[in-house]
């Protein structure tokens, strides 16, 4: 990409993977430039570590959104296709009740769109999620990935993915007893931290070691991980592709996988 390229980030806390991106751009090992910072959430201390680097923020409050749903049964936007939604949308198990799904899709759709809005007067031509802790919809997704082929929302998940998805994936991972953690950088789909994998780092885990010990080791592997796959992004290295396997039964397995181009080729 001749230009530097465009990121906006979303977020809900700290914004540690924040700084390690402004970091990057400051310092030459993303050749990009931060163009807005948002949150869900009003109090994120990310937003003022944007704000100390001169970008743009907004909020959207999320917890609002869903009291006032609650309350005032809100309409969602009027582009919103709750069927469309409810057969792309891949993050519920068998068990969740039908008007609890609805519920949520609409809710977060009318915070989405409320997103989408701040996000045009800022072009972008990658959003990064860097500890955004709201599953995006298709309603949102669609809307930023025009080419489905050519995904631009990538995800930063403190785990060794497809292990582990969710909230707590240093935790789940302690607590499972693995010797070795790590920290995955993948595209967003409609799942939940389902996404093609564009890169994994990992750590040991010592039989003396504390949760909290390994949660500081994976951070330190986040702040390297994110910025080098955003910067592959950057030099347009990196590939979506669709792979199906015949196995010696016969059977068809599909995957989606990121290859990335190298001076030698692709890996």
């Amino acid at each position: 990409m001749k230009n530097p390229l465009r990121i906006g980030a979303l977020i809900s806390g700290g914004g540690t993977n924040l700084q390690a991106i402004i970091d990057a751009c400051q310092s030459g090992g993303i050749t990009g430039k931060m163009t807005f910072v948002g949150s869900d959430n009003p109090n994120a201390h990310g937003l003022n570590r944007a704000e100390k680097a001169g970008i743009p923020t907004f909020v959207v409050d999320y917890r609002a959104i869903i009291q006032g749903y609650q309350i005032n049964a809100m309409s969602p936007p009027p582009d919103f296709n709750l069927e469309d939604c409810l057969i792309k949308q891949h993050i519920f198990s068998e068990r969740t009740p039908a008007h609890r799904i609805v519920r949520f899709l609409i809710t977060r759709a009318i915070a989405e769109s409320r997103l989408l809005q701040h996000m045009k007067a800022y072009p972008i031509d990658l959003l990064v999620l860097a500890g955004f802790m709201r599953n995006l919809t298709p309603y949102f997704i669609d809307r930023v990935d025009a080419n489905p082929d050519h995904p631009r929302i990538m995800n930063i998940h403190p785990a060794l993915l497809p292990s582990f998805p969710g909230t707590d994936g240093y935790g789940d991972t302690f607590r499972h007893g693995c010797r070795v953690g790590g920290c995955t950088v993948h595209f967003v789909d409609y799942g939940e931290d389902s996404g093609p994998i564009i890169g994994q780092r990992c750590f040991p885990i010592h039989p003396d070691d504390t949760l909290e010990m390994a949660k500081k080791k994976g951070l330190e592997q986040e702040w390297l991980l994110y910025p080098e796959c955003i910067q592959l992004f950057a030099e347009a290295k990196l590939n979506v592709l669709k792979q199906v396997h015949i196995m010696d039964n016969g059977k068809e397995m599909k995957r989606t996988i990121v290859r990335i181009r190298t001076g030698d080729g692709i890996k």
